[in-house]
């Protein structure tokens, strides 16, 4: 009860891990003190996130909306499984609710390891880290603002290939016997009518009203391979993505700190500059197999990113150990 109560004064006061030792039994009573705080943070934000779970789940199809514009696509996604939209929308605002609440979550992580590292540790670790969240920040919009549009417009684009059959068969009777012309709109009429049919250009999709149900046929250009996406594999894409340029954007913390190691020093890595840049490309094409725009977006920003590193590691100070 005694250390429960200190660990909770100290919890409110600042303080300076120099200052006091803790015994085992004191560091598992701050542990648990500090989960308790930041998990219950999270769990309040996920309460939130799952309220707004459909916009969450829409904020993870805009890329994919936008690249079937693009591409003339009807912007539709499928769903194999009863559950699957629901345990996607679940999943996805899980994931929000983590990114949000991650600065408070690294906050109560940081207050428990503080008073086991030393001064100099500390500083380096208030230095760069965040620098570190920045760069992990920047590069998951710039893959949901820039990459991924791009890139699932070149896949949407690929998958275009031509009929399956060759030239076009031309029908005399239609001199005599017009085709049925259906009405084109840039979205719905204002007064939608029992039976009415017509085509939103907005969305690229064959719209009518059945039963006043307003019902949806999904159309695209006549290829012989049309995409189907499903829900769980598009959000499973995105999610992997988006951790693997937030990771990759480390790039100048990893090069300062194989330099601050001892590991390489800076005049090696600039002899090793096309090497480097060799094995980015690399790197950028296991990440991104879209070879056309997607490994470039994300192998420029990766050379920029290890010329920071050079940069960032430039001087070289002292022992991080000494006093």
């Amino acid at each position: 009860m005694v250390a429960s109560q200190q660990t909770k004064s100290r919890l409110s006061d600042a303080f300076d891990p120099d200052e006091y030792r803790m015994s085992l039994g004191d560091h598992l009573e701050e542990l648990r003190v500090r989960l308790m705080l930041g998990l219950g943070v999270f769990f309040l934000v996920a309460i939130v996130c799952l309220g707004f779970g459909e916009h969450v789940t829409r904020f993870f199809l805009r890329p994919l909306e936008v690249a079937q514009i693009r591409t003339h696509q009807s912007q539709q996604i499928y769903y194999t499984e009863a559950a699957e939209s629901f345990t996607v929308m679940i999943k996805a605002s899980l994931i929000v609710a983590t990114a949000v609440s991650s600065p408070w979550l690294l906050y109560q992580l940081w207050q428990f390891v503080a008073a086991g590292l030393y001064p100099k540790e500390r500083k380096y670790v208030t230095k760069y880290l965040p620098l570190s969240i920045t760069l992990l920040i920047v590069g998951m919009v710039f893959l949901y603002v820039f990459v991924l549009p791009l890139m699932l417009e070149f896949f949407l684009t690929f998958g275009m290939g031509d009929p399956m059959h060759t030239g076009n068969t031309i029908d005399q009777r239609a001199a005599t016997q017009p085709a049925f012309v259906v009405p084109r709109y840039d979205g719905d009429p204002p007064k939608k009518v029992e039976g009415q049919m017509w085509i939103d250009g907005s969305q690229h999709r064959l719209k009518f009203v059945s039963e006043g149900v307003l019902c949806v046929i999904p159309y695209g250009n006549a290829g012989s391979a049309m995409p189907l996406i499903t829900l769980a594999t598009y959000i499973d894409m995105v999610i992997n993505l988006l951790l693997s340029f937030g990771l990759a954007f480390q790039m100048p913390l990893v090069v300062l700190a194989l330099v601050r190691i001892g590991i390489v020093d800076v005049p090696a890595l600039k002899k090793m500059r096309r090497v480097v840049y060799f094995s980015m490309a690399i790197v950028a094409a296991f990440i991104v197999p879209d070879v056309v725009t997607g490994m470039i977006a994300l192998m420029v920003p990766l050379i920029l990113l290890f010329e920071m590193g050079l940069w960032l590691a430039r001087e070289k100070p002292a022992d991080p150990l000494a006093n």
